[in-house]
């Protein structure tokens, strides 16, 4: 009975505690994102080279007019999978896993929606080229989010 009750309160605690992070919502410092988006990057080397290894062989053969952008929407589409698929799944792309930091819902704390996840793909896509304004704006959020997390109605926490 005393081992019972012993699991009985630590499943408690695991409840209460899970219920604290998402209500909470602890804001991850930058230098966890920054690492975080490393590792991502260096992830989305590997996939990238994969994707290669079947879009090359089959289209090199194509006008070198076409190839080249034909090459990089290809890849755009491939790393839009990847992120918008984990996004939607479970909130955490490989590297957050390993750095506990989920995306949610700015609202609400829950799952975000597939056309949040697009949003967010295609925003980080426009602003991160421009000297890096999403990572900037951080300094000047009142919530210490990214500007596409602002705008797609995103955010992400500390687990």
């Amino acid at each position: 009975k005393k081992k019972q009750k012993g699991k009985q309160k630590n499943k408690k605690l695991f409840e209460i505690n899970m219920q604290d992070t998402i209500t909470t919502y602890v804001t991850p410092k930058l230098w966890q994102r920054i690492l975080c988006l490393i590792y991502d990057f260096l992830l989305l080397l590997a996939i990238i080279f994969i994707a290669s290894f079947i879009f090359v062989p089959l289209f090199s053969k194509m006008d070198n007019e076409y190839f080249k952008p034909l090459y990089q929407f290809y890849l755009l589409i491939i790393m839009g999978l990847y992120f918008i698929w984990f996004w939607t799944h479970g909130g955490q792309t490989l590297a957050m896993q390993t750095w506990k930091l989920r995306l949610v819902d700015a609202n609400g704390g829950g799952s975000i929606t597939k056309k949040q996840a697009i949003t967010r793909y295609l925003l980080a896509l426009l602003v991160y080229p421009f000297f890096c304004i999403g990572i900037i704006w951080i300094f000047f959020d009142r919530d210490r989010q990214f500007l596409h997390d602002r705008i797609a109605g995103t955010r992400i926490i500390k687990l």
